[in-house]
């Protein structure tokens, strides 16, 4: 299997011309996109959240639950394309453009041992919000990359991932902070 290639990124996201393969991105911590889709729905007047639990041979955070759908965005790809691939890789869910709202980005920075080796974590997050009521039942979860599916309560997750944090979850604050704050304006 050829290994994945990501475009080297500035601050704010924008390809530089310089490309890396993911194993270097994370051994040499360079600045690289990521997607971040999160499932929304409205259930009995509560905001709830699907996460995924990431499946036991993932390089960084197995097991733990972590943002509904996420991936690397590949070199010369674009945020919102990567965005619907991975939902409908990871989870079978086959979205349209119109049916994902962008709400910004935000920055993952972090160094952490998973395995024995060392990661380093530098990214630029790209967050997309995709509101649909989706019956867990009938996803088409990608083995390779998640275990499961499970609905949660937005604060209640949104509290377990204040400190200490609740070592079940690895959402990445930013996102989760992000998604919180769109749902609260939503509703005003």
């Amino acid at each position: 299997m050829t290994e994945e290639i990501f475009d080297i990124v500035n601050k704010i996201g924008q390809p530089t011309g310089a490309r890396v393969t993911r194993s270097q991105a994370h051994a040499e911590g360079l600045k690289h996109r990521t997607a971040h889709i999160w499932v929304i729905c409205e259930k009995n007047g509560r905001k709830e959240v699907l996460l995924q639990k990431r499946a036991l041979n993932k390089d960084s955070f197995p097991g733990r639950y972590d943002t509904s759908s996420a991936g690397h965005i590949q070199a010369g790809d674009e945020p919102l394309e990567s965005a619907l691939r991975e939902l409908s890789e990871e989870l079978g869910i086959q979205a349209l453009p119109n049916d994902l709202k962008f709400i910004g980005t935000f920055p993952i920075l972090y160094e952490k041992e998973f395995h024995g080796k060392m990661f380093k974590d530098n990214e630029v997050a790209f967050v997309y919000v995709y509101e649909k009521d989706v019956d867990i039942a009938k996803l088409t979860i990608q083995k390779e990359e998640l275990d499961s599916v499970e609905w949660f309560d937005l604060e209640e997750v949104y509290n377990a991932c204040l400190p200490p944090r609740d070592e079940k979850f690895c959402v990445p604050m930013g996102g989760l902070e992000m998604v919180r704050g769109y749902v609260n304006a939503s509703t005003l």
